[in-house]
């Protein structure tokens, strides 16, 4: 049965945390999986997590070009960990208002029976439209020919 992951989430055991300064430490910081640690790594969440909004086509559009604006002024920077925390927020625009579409109010897990997957279907076509603008932006940050060569450098330099 699908669960969840959150449920036996281990804290400890996560590689990202909140009291470290991944600006100061890029080191320390990991690419991982998908949006892995994007809401926890500082000062990116901060200065990208302001204008992280998909409630509907015109605010998705805003907020995406918002962010894309910032993962390019990274990338400029050469600052890779920050352009891939906006990489990581567009993905989550496109994940989270998908999940809006897919579920009404975003609920996939039914918690008060046994955590069972609720129907899909039920959410509407507004996020559904502003998942596509945050995908499109994902799309493009993930083929910057620019933040490839960073990710290269920084996975040859931390692994």
């Amino acid at each position: 049965m699908d669960k969840p992951t959150y449920l036996n989430f281990d804290n400890d055991a996560y590689a990202w945390k909140p009291d470290i300064d991944y600006r100061q430490h890029p080191e320390l910081y990991r690419v991982g999986k998908g949006e892995q640690g994007v809401l926890i790594c500082q000062p990116y969440k901060k200065e990208i997590g302001m204008y992280w909004r998909f409630k509907n086509e015109e605010i998705a559009k805003v907020s995406s070009e918002k962010i894309y604006h910032l993962f390019l002024e990274y990338v400029s920077q050469g600052d890779f960990v920050g352009a891939d925390m906006a990489r990581k927020y567009l993905q989550m625009g496109f994940t989270r208002a998908r999940r809006y579409a897919n579920y009404k109010g975003g609920k996939k897990y039914d918690k008060e029976n046994n955590y069972e997957q609720l129907e899909k279907g039920t959410g509407g076509q507004e996020k559904a439209l502003a998942a596509a603008i945050f995908f499109k932006k994902w799309k493009d940050a993930e083929a910057n020919v620019a933040y490839t060569d960073l990710k290269q450098a920084w996975k040859q330099k931390y692994g």
